[in-house]
């Protein structure tokens, strides 16, 4: 696919890996929206990307707010990718906890509407857009989802985090199965653990010792690695239907 003129949408792109995504994409000629929460600081992320950059405020779960912000991007023109990154961590409950009383079903549940149902309300909505497009080399665009190393490698702690990742690594090839009718191809990240604002949260001691545990290179991974694949897997014609890890060898302990 061919980027320059382009319109690809960035969900969860006032921060983080997709602002990364889209600041890459705009360096590289590409029209962006950037969706997020309304409380994001979308004018600063604008600001920071330029004028290729525009910012439409939803709730990824919402189908009115996303079918609300993918009509801006109708109307920059040429809607031909997705790069979805919103979602939310885990909440770090055990399945009982030291009474032995069962977590809360409806923090599990809350996690699971937010990357899972999100994931797929996005999913859906864009397709549907990047569907009405002619043909190019080939395509009539590509999708490119987040999941995590916790889709394969989750922590104790991490159940509802770890089934709403594994979902979408699930829904990857199935939905690059169902839409290669279409000419759309679908591919998902896996991250394993970046230096993202969430992370900017922790104490200088607590990051170095999750870099330590990376196998190569022995640091953090960054959002402009997670932007380059991004970009690769908008780009390549041939990559389809893929998970791809993105966590320098990494494999998470049990907690």
């Amino acid at each position: 696919m061919r980027l320059e003129g382009t319109t690809i949408v960035v969900t969860g792109g006032a921060s983080g890996l997709g602002k990364a995504a889209a600041t890459e994409l705009a360096r590289l000629g590409a029209r962006v929206l950037l969706i997020d929460l309304p409380s994001a600081d979308g004018a600063a992320a604008v600001a920071d990307i330029g004028g290729k950059a525009t910012f439409a405020a939803a709730d990824i779960t919402s189908e009115a707010d996303v079918s609300a912000a993918l009509a801006i991007a109708r109307e920059m023109g040429n809607v031909r990718g997705l790069v979805h990154c919103a979602g939310r961590g885990g909440d770090r409950v055990r399945i009982l906890d030291r009474a032995g009383q069962p977590g809360p079903l409806e923090s599990f549940a809350d996690v699971i509407r937010v990357n899972l149902v999100g994931t797929y309300n996005v999913l859906r909505l864009a397709a549907a857009l990047i569907a009405d497009n002619e043909p190019a080399d080939g395509d009539r665009g590509a999708i490119v989802l987040t999941a995590s190393v916790a889709a394969f490698d989750g922590q104790i702690g991490q159940t509802a985090y770890t089934a709403a990742k594994a979902g979408v690594h699930g829904i990857t090839l199935v939905a690059a199965r169902d839409l290669a009718a279409r000419q759309i191809r679908v591919n998902t990240i896996a991250p394993g653990i970046f230096d993202t604002p969430m992370l900017g949260r922790l104490e200088d001691r607590v990051r170095e010792s999750l870099a330590a545990t990376v196998v190569h290179p022995r640091r953090l991974g960054q959002p402009g690695d997670f932007a380059r694949l991004a970009v690769e897997l908008l780009q390549n014609p041939y990559l389809n239907g893929e998970t791809i890890r993105l966590d320098g060898g990494i494999r998470m302990a049990p907690r």
